[in-house]
C-alpha cells in the first residue's frame, strides 16, 4: 500500500472518489448506441448525464454542435479544477504538474486559430482552463489582436521563451508543430525533474511519466512514417522513456514495417503494448494506430493504478479517461454534424 506521510486515510478516501467518478464516466456499449441517433438524440442523452448543468445553462446561448461543444468545455475545466482542489499533500502536486500540458494545447489552439482567421468564440470553444492559464488568462489571450501580442502577453510564463524562440519560424511555414515539439519537451524535461527531485511518490509518478513518454515517441515514428515530408528526427524525439534518442533515429530509419515492429519490441516492454505491436501485421492508418494505442496506454494506467491503489495513479487514469469520454463526445458530435457512417465515427473513439 502507497502511504503518504500525513497518514493514509486522506489519500484513501481520494482514490476511492476517483474510482467511483470513474465507473460513472460514459461505457463502451452506450457509444455504440449513440453511433444510431440523430444529433438532438445526442444531445438528449448528454443531457442526462453529468453534462446536465453545462448543458442546461448554456441552453439559451448555444445550439447543437456549438451547445455540445463548449458544454463539454466547461464541464471537463470544471471537473478537472474540482479534482486539484480535493487533492492532498504531493499528490496535488503531482496532479498540477499533469494538469500543465494543458497550458500547451490552450496555447496552440489559440495561434492557431488567430493564424487561420477563427472567430474569437469558436476558439474559446476548444479551450479547457486546466493548467495555469485560468479562463480570464485564456479570454484575454483570444482578445488579442495578433500572434505576436499573444506572445507577448505570456511573458514570464515557463512556455515564453520557446515562443519567442520559435514564433517568427511558425508564422514564416504557417506550422505550430516545432513548437509544439519543443514545448512538450520541456513540460516533460520539467515534469521528470520534478517527480527525480526526491518528493514522496515520485517514483510511482514517474513510472507514468515515462510510459507516457514512450506512447508519445511511438505515436511520433508512426506519423514520420506514414509522412511525404522529411523532418529532423533529433526534433521529434522526447526524453524520458525507454527509447534513447539514437534508438529513435534508427527505428525512424527503417522502411520495412516488420523489421520496424521486431526493432522496437526489443525496447519497449510493456506487455499490452507488445500485444498491439504483435497486431500490427500490415501498415494502418495513423489515426487508427494513435486511437489505438491511446487504449493500451489506458490499460497499462488501468494496471498501474490496481497495483498501486492508493498513489497518483488512480486520479491520472480518472483524469485521462474523461477527457477521452470528453473527445469521444466531440467526435461522436462532429461526426454526426458531418454526416459521416457510424463505422467512420467509431475509427475516432477511444474504447
Amino acid at each position: 500500500m502507497f502511504v503518504m506521510a500525513s497518514g493514509p486515510a486522506p489519500y484513501i478516501y481520494l482514490c476511492t472518489r476517483m474510482r467511483v467518478r470513474k465507473s460513472k464516466l460514459i461505457q463502451r456499449d452506450e457509444y455504440f448506441r449513440m453511433l444510431n441517433m440523430s444529433l438532438p438524440e445526442i444531445t438528449r442523452v448528454i443531457e442526462e448525464t453529468a453534462y446536465k448543468k453545462e448543458i442546461d445553462e448554456l441552453g439559451s446561448n448555444f445550439k447543437g454542435i456549438d451547445l455540445i461543444e463548449v458544454a463539454l468545455s466547461w464541464n471537463l475545466a470544471k471537473e478537472y479544477q474540482k479534482i486539484l482542489e480535493i487533492t492532498p499533500g504531493t499528490l496535488k502536486q503531482f496532479t498540477s504538474s499533469y494538469l500543465r500540458r494543458w497550458d500547451i494545447q490552450n496555447v496552440l489552439n489559440i495561434l492557431r486559430g488567430k493564424m487561420q482567421g477563427e472567430k474569437a468564440g469558436k476558439i474559446k470553444e476548444i479551450l479547457i482552463p486546466a493548467g495555469t492559464l485560468d479562463r480570464v488568462t485564456l479570454d484575454r489571450l483570444v482578445a488579442e489582436d495578433t500572434i505576436d501580442q499573444i506572445i507577448d502577453a505570456l511573458k514570464g510564463h515557463r512556455m515564453y521563451p520557446v515562443l519567442l524562440e520559435k514564433i517568427e519560424e511558425a508564422k514564416e511555414t504557417g506550422s505550430f508543430s516545432k513548437i509544439e515539439n519543443e514545448l512538450y519537451r520541456q513540460f516533460y524535461a520539467d515534469i521528470i525533474d520534478e517527480a527525480e527531485s526526491g518528493i514522496k511518490g515520485g517514483k510511482l509518478f514517474l513510472s507514468f511519466i515515462k510510459f507516457d513518454i514512450d506512447i508519445k515517441n511511438i505515436k511520433t515514428l508512426f506519423r514520420l512514417r506514414a509522412d511525404s515530408f522529411e523532418e529532423d528526427p533529433h526534433e521529434m524525439f522526447i526524453t524520458g522513456g525507454s527509447l534513447t534518442v539514437d534508438d529513435f533515429v534508427r527505428l525512424n530509419a527503417i522502411k520495412d514495417l516488420v523489421e520496424f515492429i521486431n526493432a522496437l519490441k526489443m525496447i519497449v516492454h510493456q506487455k499490452n503494448l507488445l500485444v498491439f505491436l504483435d497486431e500490427l501485421k500490415s501498415e494502418k492508418k495513423v489515426r487508427d494506430i494513435e486511437v489505438r494505442l491511446t487504449s493500451v496506454q489506458l490499460d497499462q494506467m488501468e494496471w498501474m493504478s490496481k497495483l498501486h491503489p492508493f498513489s497518483i495513479h488512480p486520479i491520472l487514469v480518472y483524469l485521462e479517461k474523461k477527457k477521452y469520454e470528453v473527445f469521444n463526445l466531440r467526435a461522436l458530435a462532429r461526426g454526426k454534424e458531418s454526416k459521416l457512417s457510424p463505422d467512420k465515427i467509431t475509427k475516432y473513439l477511444v474504447m
